[in-house]
């Protein structure tokens, strides 16, 4: 008898980063999150076969004993679809991801299991399960995993040669800085787990690139640890990025560090320039003030800037547009990426809106941070989203590329050029023409995988289940 087939399949995301845009490239590769999981899958028992759907087509007649499907909002109603394709072929089918995580009941209308949060310590016997016949339902574990000994991501699983950013390396999980339109803290938790270095080295050097990106939510977290990580990195010709907040940002050693060990690029949450505007999303950890020093002080060590900025608070107005975009040229950041705020289901953002009936729509497609799926305060919502688009046209224009162009100092030319490239023509393919149409309510409420630790906001969220609970247990008496 032939190895058992665990067929994991990412589904069609569309996104600016994950389309194929120059020499059937994408920006990223998606698959974090699948390369861990396969890595649990014993190799002497199962055959795993990997497939994104962003770069090529699923093969629903692969005889697969188990189907997994990774699924974020987005793209969760084309992994809903693929299941009930493959269920109806005789396949049993998990899910897990952020979506599922947060939306499990929901997701078991599609699938015969749902892994929720992590999967490392759940896998084992979710396989068991499924060699005895009765995998099915819910499988979560009571701990969070330490982060010490975990199995080696898949690499080679993946299909570099259609991927730009490939190679996606986890140093940590959670993140305690706990903005209310983020899943993080409600997933991985508010406190830092860490793997141990030697292990963050080991992947690196095993991984198959000298190119790596840090998967962490933020990698300048505190103040002490990454140091320790760039300081192993030292000397052994990577060429690495990450995402980090803003803070820790402006430590000179920190950056010093950085490019030491070969940073090109630094991703930053700024979300505004309005300082009132991140307080009201708790995301004090961010100064406007501070932008444009600490720009200038990222380039001083050669390193570039991609910032990410969000559209759609209360406080904005349709000024923002414009402001923004025009505060990003004369900064000189590398790079921009701009999203419309998105409720998710599940994030504090959710609750608070969903209790102000502000949601319009539940149509889960529409959660790309392109379409606007809920009332803005102090605009309509036609006008955010055609702000959004107007922002992209502003800052990739070609004008706004020429003047920002490094012609002096360290940074990485090439990359540059790459990612102005790359969004400029991504940007240009979104076809968004309106907001998102108004939907009927979900009848299953979003359950986070970990309870808010305020008072306040775990209280609105249990509000918020306690129906679908006491329907949960009525049905099951």
């Amino acid at each position: 008898m032939g190895a058992r087939v665990v067929h994991l399949i990412n589904p069609k995301t569309d996104s600016l980063t994950t389309r194929p845009i120059y020499l059937n490239r994408a920006l990223y590769s998606p698959l974090a999150g699948l390369l861990a999981v396969a890595a649990c899958i014993p190799r002497d028992q199962y055959e795993v076969v990997l497939t994104d759907e962003n770069i090529e087509t699923i093969d629903f007649d692969l005889k697969a004993d188990l189907v997994g499907i990774s699924a974020m909002t987005s793209y969760v109603n084309r992994g809903y679809e693929i299941a009930d394709a493959f269920r109806a072929r005789g396949v049993p089918v998990v899910m897990g991801g952020v979506h599922p995580s947060f939306m499990a009941r929901e997701a078991l209308t599609h699938c015969d299991a749902v892994v929720v949060g992590e999967a490392e310590l759940v896998m084992a016997k979710l396989l068991d399960d499924l060699r005895n016949g009765f995998m099915r339902g819910l499988y979560k574990s009571p701990t969070l995993h330490s982060m010490a000994g975990m199995a080696m991501p898949r690499y080679d699983l993946l299909k570099k040669n259609r991927y730009v950013n490939k190679t996606f390396v986890q140093t940590s999980r959670g993140c305690h800085t706990g903005c209310t339109f983020c899943a993080e803290p409600l997933m991985n938790g508010l406190k830092f787990r860490y793997r141990p270095v030697d292990e963050v080295i080991a992947e690196m050097e095993a991984c198959g690139s000298r190119t790596i990106s840090i998967n962490d939510a933020d990698f300048f977290g505190t103040p002490e640890r990454p140091k320790e990580v760039m300081r192993a990195m030292k000397g052994r010709g990577f060429h690495w990025q990450a995402g980090v907040t803003s803070k820790l940002a402006e430590d000179d050693r920190m950056l010093e560090l950085a490019a030491e060990s070969g940073c090109t690029m630094l991703s930053i949450g700024f979300e505004s320039i309005n300082r009132e505007t991140l307080k009201s999303v708790h995301k004090m950890v961010n100064q406007p003030d501070h932008f444009a020093t600490l720009v200038e002080k990222i380039h001083s060590y050669g390193i570039s800037v991609f910032g990410l900025f969000m559209f759609g608070f209360d406080g904005d107005d349709t000024s923002v547009f414009d402001e923004t975009v025009k505060f990003n040229i004369k900064t000189g950041y590398d790079a921009c990426a701009y999203s419309a705020l998105t409720p998710y289901p599940g994030t504090l953002t959710w609750y608070e809106m969903k209790k102000a009936k502000r949601i319009v729509s539940y149509d889960w497609t529409m959660y790309d941070q392109g379409h606007v799926v809920f009332r803005p305060a102090s605009m309509q919502p036609d006008e955010l989203r055609l702000g959004l688009d107007g922002a992209y046209k502003g800052f990739y224009s070609a004008k706004s590329i020429a003047s920002r162009f490094p012609l002096k100092g360290k940074r990485n030319r090439a990359q540059w050029m790459v990612y102005n490239l790359f969004m400029r023509k991504a940007s240009k393919t979104e076809n968004i023409e309106s907001i998102a149409p108004a939907t009927p309510e979900p009848e299953l409420a979003p359950n986070p995988p970990i309870l808010p630790i305020k008072r306040e906001w775990r209280q609105a969220v249990l509000e918020a289940i306690e129906p679908e609970a006491a329907a949960f247990r009525q049905s099951a008496e």
